[in-house]
């Protein structure tokens, strides 16, 4: 079930990307089955609100009548609390009872698939990391790129070398050799100065490249690049370690209580 909020025509998702529209093409044959880019997505946390039922909160936000409601999804958790915080400042009656609750990407993408039904059409806006998009915009720029604003959720991916020589960093994840790629500019560069320490000569040649989250997608499903079935996505520092602050709590409020032995009497 979903929860409707209707907010103002004039409120705007700066920065958002409808992932409905990756879903476009129903004729298109699969890279991936959708179980399989799910498998690639379930190890990230992103944030969405939902009311105190549990239920998905989700907005319209335009006043046509065949206009879609939306999800928002938010790749940050402050950014979700922040929107939130507003949205009980400005609308404190719709507000009322809705919380943020952590959900992986792979729920998202499954939710977005459900979306396409006529019956119950929905559309999934993603909320990416004012920061982020920044860093990803000042790294095109310097590539030559004269671009305005980033089209949705930046991923960051270190490559070295140039034409056939080019080369993806590849890390090894247990005994599985995979391709990172990073939602936070920072994680990536922490990579890269380990790999400085390590194997100075080939950090040397290391440069940072940029890929949305939604042409990502969009590769996973139409693609058949055998690179695609090694790629890793690396959350943020900040979502990782509030997912697990969160699950300690949880954890903490369901240990039994833990009393001390009672003392025979003397």
């Amino acid at each position: 079930m979903k929860s409707f909020i209707r907010w103002s025509a004039t409120l705007t998702l700066v920065g958002s990307v409808l992932l409905g529209s990756l879903f476009g093409g129903s004729a298109r044959v699969l890279a991936l089955p959708d179980e399989q880019v799910m498998e690639r997505l379930d190890n990230v946390p992103v944030f969405t609100l939902v009311d105190g039922e549990g239920s998905l909160v989700v907005a319209t936000l335009s006043q046509e009548a065949d206009a879609l409601p939306v999800a928002t999804v938010f790749i940050s958790h402050q950014n979700a609390e922040n929107f939130l915080r507003n949205m009980q400042s400005t609308n404190p009656e719709a507000a009322e009872g809705v919380r943020i609750a952590p959900v992986s990407l792979a729920q998202v993408y499954e939710i977005a698939l459900a979306g396409r039904s006529e019956e119950n059409p929905l559309e999934v806006a993603f909320i990416p990391v004012p920061q982020e998009v920044e860093a990803a915009l000042t790294i095109l720029r310097e590539d030559g790129q004269n671009l305005e604003e980033f089209p949705g959720v930046p991923l960051f991916i270190a490559k070295s070398g140039e034409g056939e020589n080019e080369a993806t960093l590849t890390v090894l994840r247990g005994e599985e050799e995979v391709i990172p790629m990073y939602f936070s500019e920072a994680d990536i560069q922490a990579t890269i100065a380990t790999l400085r320490e390590t194997q100075p000569e080939l950090a040397d040649s290391v440069r940072i490249e940029v890929i949305s989250l939604g042409r990502l997608i969009d590769n996973l499903r139409s693609s058949d690049n055998p690179d695609l079935n090694q790629i890793y996505l690396v959350p943020s520092r900040e979502s990782v370690e509030f997912v697990r602050s969160l699950q300690e709590r949880v954890n903490e409020q369901q240990a039994p209580n833990q009393q001390a032995p009672a003392q025979p009497n003397q």
